[in-house]
């Protein structure tokens, strides 16, 4: 798998550079096909926490999947309802579990280790503060959009933003000590690649090209590996037949989302409130799922 994981960054990496070429792409936000990118690839990759539930209820001896389902789609719609009742809060937690989940999901395979969760939270803070760094209007004005302002806040400034961004660094070079050198460069392209795209194309655009292309795909091999440790081609193919059917779903929500959103905010702003809500809503669930599941198999 590290091979894999090694070509893969080193494609997204070379990629990358090649889409920082395209004027077009860097003064565009593409919403639109930022949103298909993310209901087609970006969400795919939590799409067999079904069959992880099931999982997760064997190992508690429960019979019935029924309640993984029930207690699955509570808990996106209970973040649902607090994002709408305290959005601030919401979303300031969401920011914080959102830089721990794409610093840990994006480098697991690497071995993960749980004393190492702040190391990956800072790892994952890359996806976070670079769009601020480069592009800190129109980021306040996605956060706006989610009536989060933060527009005076001394997280924002300059030297707290660069601090991060070092420390971000550091965190995949400890996440990478004693490692072979092809680990090394993967995590060091990694973090290359996602400040060349948040330097050269706008905040949503450079957050959906990495979710899609780096995160989405990275764990979705995780999952191939999973389902056929013997031959990745045969578990990619069963990866992408059995998470079709909980993505096309999921999509389906997210559109009927946005139709009943759209008449009440500008196109753009419903995009924007069903992109970040949306993910929202399936990153606690999927994040706590796989949190259980890892304590209890280590008991």
């Amino acid at each position: 798998m590290n091979k894999i994981n090694f070509y893969h960054s080193l494609i997204f990496f070379n990629a990358c550079i090649f889409l920082s070429a395209f004027e077009y792409l860097r003064n565009n936000n593409l919403l639109i096909l930022s949103l298909f990118l993310i209901l087609s690839l970006g969400i795919s990759h939590g799409a067999l926490d079904h069959i992880k539930g099931k999982k997760l209820l064997r190992i508690l001896n429960y019979k019935s999947t029924m309640i993984f389902y029930i207690f699955y789609v509570l808990i996106g719609l209970t973040i649902i309802l607090f994002w709408l009742l305290f959005p601030k809060i919401l979303l300031f937690v969401f920011l914080i579990v959102a830089s721990f989940h794409f610093g840990k999901e994006d480098s697991e395979f690497i071995n993960y280790k749980p004393n190492q969760d702040l190391i990956y939270f800072f790892k994952g803070s890359l996806v976070i503060t670079a769009p601020l760094l480069f592009h800190r209007n129109e980021t306040l004005e996605i956060f706006y959009n989610l009536n989060f302002d933060i527009s005076q806040s001394l997280l924002i400034s300059n030297e707290f933003l660069y601090l991060f961004v070092i420390i971000s660094f550091f965190a995949n070079i400890l996440i990478s000590l004693n490692k072979q050198i092809d680990i090394k460069s993967l995590l060091i392209m990694d973090f290359i690649s996602i400040l060349l795209l948040n330097y050269f194309l706008s905040p949503i655009m450079a957050f959906t090209v990495y979710f899609c292309f780096l995160h989405s795909i990275r764990h979705s091999f995780k999952l191939s590996n999973e389902l056929n440790r013997n031959d990745f081609i045969k578990g990619f193919k069963e990866f992408i037949i059995k998470a079709m059917p909980l993505t096309i779903l999921t999509s389906i929500l997210f559109l009927t989302s946005l139709l009943y959103l759209k008449n009440y905010y500008l196109l753009d702003s419903a995009i924007s409130k069903v992109i970040f809500i949306g993910l929202a809503s399936l990153t606690f669930p999927h994040i706590l799922l796989e949190y259980l599941i890892e304590k209890n198999e280590q008991t």
